[in-house]
């Protein structure tokens, strides 16, 4: 029997507004500027996949997204599924630093893939860990009113895990903890300098999060990415354990924060890497003693649907962010998991589960 092949890609770009500026150490968003992929097999069979630059971070913006789908995409004409492994690999090799347009293909041709096969996406990956999973929550850098407002809402929704945008205003960014502290009573708090902090710091902020009695469970990229020494300081300094994110875009990458006792945890985000370079990663991670984090951009609920299926799938994971749809002032998609307060519940249908509408205009056909 013969295995449907892609006959058909297209994408279109998607603007959704954020409900509060997403303010990071290096840089802000208003809007999610992101685009939808959907992959045609020969069997009539549909996936969704979505790329979510943040230039900031990632150093893509969407221009240059759509520009890298449309050479990518004839990679995939023709071509099979079942092979999305090696298909990536052929993707990463021609366009190495384009890995959100990557993740795009990549999860519409494993969206189809499952499909085809009946399955969850969360089945591919082993199905070891299926239950509903707890989020935590980003507060964004705002001022002083602006944080306890947000963090106060998100409390009454449920949510005890603050993943704190941090790395400006090292004083501000104590105070605007101790004013969520003494609001929301129990919270735990991530500190995310997105790079923003010198080891020194880091060292203040700690110093003083601690003086207020807040319980700081994670601190994720305090410093540059190129800055492993400085890592390994804070852990060493501060007791804390430490997440890392920028510093790691590919498994080489991994490799070096492992070889270097940089981390306690290494955060998996798909659109920094590709799906299956994120795979390779969370394995290494894993088998060399670390612990697994996981994000991503701004995204809708299809890329960080594809993010929860390695959750479901694999083992390890501890800490979830897996929010920014909570985020995001209109969800345009349709099944998939969803959210009850903090909890993301698992789908049971083919693939992701999901669909979206996609408009006449705007959007790019190849095959």
């Amino acid at each position: 029997m013969t295995r449907p092949a892609v006959t058909q890609i297209e994408f279109w770009p998607v603007d959704i507004p954020i409900t509060d500026p997403f303010v990071v150490a290096t840089g802000a968003r208003v809007v999610a500027e992101n685009v939808f992929v959907r992959i045609t097999l020969s069997d009539g069979t549909h996936g969704y996949g979505e790329a979510a630059p943040f230039p900031e971070v990632g150093g893509e913006d969407r221009t240059s997204c759509m520009a890298a789908l449309a050479q990518l995409a004839p990679l995939l004409i023709s071509r099979d599924p079942n092979e999305y492994r090696m298909l990536a690999a052929e993707m990463a090799a021609a366009m190495p630093r384009q890995p959100a347009a990557r993740c795009g293909l990549e999860t519409a041709l494993l969206d189809a893939h499952c499909r085809t096969h009946t399955m969850p996406m969360w089945q591919l990956w082993g199905g070891a860990d299926v239950r509903a999973r707890e989020t935590d929550i980003t507060i964004p850098i705002a001022s002083l009113e602006k944080t306890v407002a947000l963090a106060r809402g998100w409390y009454e929704n449920g949510f005890r895990l603050f993943k704190m945008k941090v790395g400006k205003d090292v004083d501000l960014d104590i105070r605007r903890l101790e004013a969520v502290h003494r609001t929301c009573p129990d919270v735990a708090f991530i500190g995310d300098g997105n790079q923003g902090f010198t080891t020194d710091d880091c060292l203040t902020f700690v110093r003083g999060v601690r003086t207020f009695g807040g319980r700081l469970v994670l601190l994720e990229q305090p410093v540059v990415r190129e800055d492993l020494a400085g890592l390994a300081a804070i852990r060493r300094a501060t007791n804390i354990p430490v997440a890392a994110d920028e510093s790691v875009r590919s498994l080489d990458d991994a490799r070096r924060v492992v070889a270097q006792q940089a981390a306690d945890h290494i955060n998996i985000k798909i659109m920094k890497t590709g799906v299956v370079e994120a795979l390779n990663i969370a394995a290494f991670t894993l088998d060399s003693g670390l612990k697994l984090m996981i994000g991503g951009m701004v995204e809708t609920r299809i890329a960080m649907g594809c993010s929860f299926s390695l959750v479901l799938g694999m083992k390890g994971f501890d800490i979830l962010d897996l929010d920014t749809p909570l985020l995001l002032a209109e969800d345009p998609i349709t099944g998939g998991y969803r959210y009850a307060g903090p909890q993301l519940q698992p789908w049971t249908a083919s693939g992701l589960g999901m669909s979206t509408e996609m408009p006449a205009q705007r959007r790019v056909r190849i095959g």
